[in-house]
Order: C-alpha cells, then structure tokens, then sequence
C-alpha cells in the first residue's frame, strides 16, 4: 500500500509571536473600514472637517500597513490569508465610497448631479481595484488610481465651481482606462527619498488645509497646490519620458 507523502505546512519555522503579529498587521489594516464608518457617519452628520481628518487617518493607515506586511512576510506566516484584497476592500472604502458619499452630499456638484456623477466614481472605481494590471512591475499605477479622497479634499478646500468640479472628475474617469502611469509614493523606487518627503509635506499642508478651513493660510495653501506639480511630473515623465 502506497503511503501519502508527508505534506509540509507553509507556516513551519514561524514562531506563534511571529503569526500573533501577522495577525495584528492584518487587524491594523482592517482597522480602515472602523475608520471609514467614522467618516461616513461624519459626513452623514454634517461635519465634513471631522470626516476628511478620519480620511487622513486612513491615509497614514494605508502608509503603514504595507511596509510592516513586507518587513514582517506576513504573507508567508499567514498565506489563508490575502493581506492583498484585504488592503483592496479597504481603500475602496476609503478611497472611493467615503468620497462618493461627500461628493453627493456635501454641495460640491451641480444640484441634481450628486448621486449620478458619486454612482460613477463607484462603478468606475471597481475596473481600477479589479485590473490586474492595476500596477506596472516599477509599482507606478497603471491610469487614474481612484484617489478621490484627494479629489474631493481640494474641491473642498479650493470651493470649486460644482460644474468645474464635474468636469475634474469626467477627465479622471476617462484616465482611468488609460496607460498613463500615476506614481505610488510608497513604493515606487526613482527619486523615493524626495517623493517621500513631498508626500510627507503635503499630508502635513493638507492637515492644516483641514484644521484652518475655510481660511488656511496663504503661503500654506499656495503650496500644497504647487506640490501636486511634483506628482504630476512624476506621471509625465514615467508615461511620455521613460518607458511610456
């Protein structure tokens, strides 16, 4: 009679403090969608200052947990578990549906236009998350990559005219389908240290953008728009400059 092979489990050589961590990695990640109903629930209540400060939140969420995921292989410790769509489910929430709700609710579009033009930004938004080509293998987003939450926080701060705001967003949904590469300022390694830094300076800029509504000041508000520049630069070069 033929014995079974020994099977081997994927998890030997990690120890139970290693899985305990995984699974504390995981639990901060997920943390996102309690972050995402305090939004929504803000949003809801009429405080957009309190919600767009839970975004910033997530955002810093968001920064972290992947980092600690790859330093920890919390992917090999706990390979049931798909830290991949897990992160996915989330910033959909966070990114995309938290947004949808301000956008039709917050007086940011034409009268009429909130629940059709934040019906699109999910609808589109679900190619973005289930492309599988979402990233290109240098880790650059592969078209628009669904930041709406900083959409939004612009039209917010800025008071954009709700006919300019719905032509903003109809560029992005058709960005969404193209090849233009937008960079993740995590991961991306061309110029990371400087990325980092901007990306540092302008979650700090738009913190104060939040915290001094409706009258940031000047010099503040002036740069955090000249920082958008850096970023769009980036996706000009990597798209049109170096290996389109």
């Amino acid at each position: 009679m033929a014995t079974q092979p020994e099977q081997h489990d994927p998890t030997d050589g990690f120890s139970a403090f290693d899985r305990q961590r995984a699974w504390a990695i995981h639990a901060f990640t997920a943390s996102g969608a309690i972050i995402a109903m305090m939004a929504l629930t803000a949003v809801t209540s009429g405080n957009p200052q309190a919600a767009f400060l839970w975004l910033g939140l997530a955002f810093v969420v968001d920064g972290l947990d992947g980092p600690l995921a790859r330093r920890y292989r919390v992917m090999e410790v706990l390979p049931r578990i798909s830290g991949e769509t897990l992160d996915l489910v989330v910033d959909y929430l966070t990114y995309v549906v938290v947004p949808a709700v301000m956008l039709a609710g917050m007086g940011l579009l034409p009268e009429g236009w909130g629940a059709a033009t934040a019906g699109v930004v999910l609808a589109v938004s679900l190619y973005t998350f289930a492309n599988r080509d979402m990233k290109t293998d240098d880790n650059y987003f592969e078209g628009f990559p669904a930041v709406w939450n900083v959409l939004v926080l612009y039209m917010w701060v800025l008071e954009t005219d709700p006919w300019a705001n719905v032509a903003v967003i109809a560029v992005c949904v058709v960005l969404t389908f193209t090849r233009l590469k937008f960079t993740h300022p995590m991961r991306v390694v061309k110029l990371r240290l400087i990325t980092l830094v901007f990306t540092g300076l302008w979650a700090t800029l738009s913190l104060m953008m939040v915290l001094t509504y409706p009258t940031p000041h000047l010099w503040a508000l002036v740069a955090w728009i000249a920082l958008i520049a850096y970023f769009l630069g980036l996706t000009a070069h990597r798209s049109f400059v170096s290996g389109g």
